[in-house]
């Protein structure tokens, strides 16, 4: 395995390690490269901002699980079990999946030669992201490395962090939240470099899920935070006003601050953009988020007037819309924009950091951002007069006894789906396995950090982490609770061996 290179006061990631993927034991080094305050777009941006009328922000979330589905039950991609099996559902469509995974490190350089002025944003699951390099797509991984670190192309594409296994952060056992994050950091890293890990400054939460119970978003932030991110999107409907109120119309289209306050009182807070509309991969696909940009106009922001942004995301791969339709109107909208921003006025393809560094730039200080809280902590704060652990939970349960529509799940892009309900066949061990891995290692790391390198903690880890994508809940009962309980049988040999 190739090894990238970085540099010369940091080491050499290996992609793979002892046969899986390299997901931890170097933190420190992590946290030194995303940890800082430059401004990454702005210095080679070739926009002027008094030309933005307004902008639009488009990103594709790609993500294929791990499964136990070998040949002898190793652990591959659900990809290549569609490669595999091509008969069953739609697997035919493995090799047209295959090129959707690819081919944004065909259209940018292909527009950018062209003189066109393309902006996408990326957000690639570790799963997948092993699983491509375990079938062999190094054309896949090549093409997207062009894009993540030519300095003729990356500029026009941002990539977003990511849980690594694509797990919905409400359910996630709080102190798996930020091994995700950083086991992500470490195999991003380990494909693209040191220096494209760090110009990744957004975070792109799976199903766009956030979690509204007061400690738990709180500990989310504050992870994102140590780990390096300016900012997370987030669905407009998962958010409200500090008074309980939904978003006003024109706030969506400009930052805001989303705030958390744990059961203790402590507050932290983190940049959002908001991203608008449905789920639905149309909106993306027939580049909605540009015909909407063009309704828009500049608005005021603290003392500024500023373009405001429409931000979308949806799958990069899934339905005949985004396979088949996605290549043929994304690409002339370029063309039609080509000089706005570079000679003419008009509507502009903006990515998420590349927007914040331009609003710093034109004079607006984060605190000029609206704020937004997590849907329902209006209601859990108003009966709370002294925050506490218990006078949190108490004023929950009062709640959910007198609502049922109050919960504590947490919201995402679809809401007609509880990632919990019916499925404590899964959430038991998931979390039976969180509690015994941080049992048996939390301790030893505590102790010597460079635990963390050990082979035994790498695959415990790995089984932690796998065990937690939504795949296997989203899927329903059958074939993929099956594979999660075998995940978690194997996970618990590890940490009890």
């Amino acid at each position: 395995m190739t090894a990238t290179a970085s540099p010369s006061n940091l080491p050499t990631l290996e992609e793979i390690r002892s046969g899986w993927p390299n997901i931890c034991g170097w933190e420190a080094e992590i946290a030194s490269v995303v940890n800082h305050g430059d401004r990454i777009f702005q210095p080679v941006n070739n926009l002027n901002p008094d030309q933005i009328t307004a902008g639009f922000a488009c990103a594709l979330h790609l993500h294929q699980p791990t499964v136990p589905a070998g040949a002898n039950g190793e652990l591959i991609s659900n990809l290549q079990y569609m490669f595999e099996h091509p008969n069953e559902g739609d697997n035919h469509n493995a090799e047209p999946f295959a090129w959707c995974y690819k081919r944004m490190g065909e259209f940018i350089p292909e527009l950018v030669d062209n003189g066109d002025n393309p902006r996408i944003m990326l957000d690639y699951s570790g799963n997948l992201l092993w699983g491509l390099r375990q079938m062999g797509r190094n054309d896949v991984l090549d093409a997207l490395k062009r894009i993540a670190c030519d300095p003729k192309y990356w500029p026009h594409v941002e990539w977003l962090g990511t849980m690594w296994s694509h797990a919905v952060i409400p359910s996630t056992p709080i102190p798996d939240i930020k091994l995700h994050i950083r086991a992500w950091q470490h195999h991003f890293a380990s494909i693209f470099g040191f220096d494209a890990l760090g110009r990744v400054k957004g975070f792109s939460p799976p199903e766009m899920h956030l979690p509204n119970h007061p400690d738990s978003l709180f500990e989310y932030i504050k992870a994102l935070r140590e780990c390096g991110y300016r900012w997370l999107m987030v669905q407009e409907h998962s958010v409200e006003r500090l008074d309980g109120s939904p978003l006003h119309h024109d706030d969506k289209y400009i930052p805001n601050r989303l705030v958390a306050r744990n059961s203790h009182g402590e507050e932290i807070g983190i940049t959002a953009l908001i991203k608008t509309q449905g789920s639905d991969t149309k909106l993306v696909a027939q580049m909605q988020p540009y015909h909407e940009a063009k309704s828009r106009g500049r608005q005021q922001l603290g003392n500024c007037e500023v373009p405001g942004c429409v931000t979308q995301i949806a799958d990069g791969e899934n339905g005949g819309v985004m396979m088949n339709e996605y290549p043929r109107d994304f690409k002339p909208v370029w063309s039609d924009i080509k000089d706005n921003g570079r000679g003419s006025t008009g509507v502009v393809g903006l990515n998420g950091t590349e927007y914040l560094e331009l609003l710093e730039v034109a004079g607006v200080r984060p605190e000029d951002y609206p704020t937004c809280q997590a849907v329902h902590q209006h209601r859990v704060w108003e009966k709370v007069d002294r925050a506490t652990p218990e006078a949190v939970e108490n004023a929950i349960a009062q709640l959910r006894e007198t609502d049922p529509q109050f919960n504590m799940d947490g919201a995402s892009w679809t809401n007609n789906l509880s990632w919990v309900k019916g499925y404590e066949n899964v959430l038991e061990p998931m979390n039976q396995l969180s509690a015994d891995f941080h049992r048996k290692y939390d301790p030893l790391v505590a102790e010597d950090p460079t635990v963390t390198r050990r082979q035994d903690y790498q695959e415990a880890l790995l089984y932690n982490l796998l065990l937690q994508t939504s795949c296997f809940r989203y899927w329903g009962q059958g074939m993929w609770t099956d594979y999660a309980r075998e995940i978690y049988r194997r996970g618990e040999a590890i940490v009890k061996g």
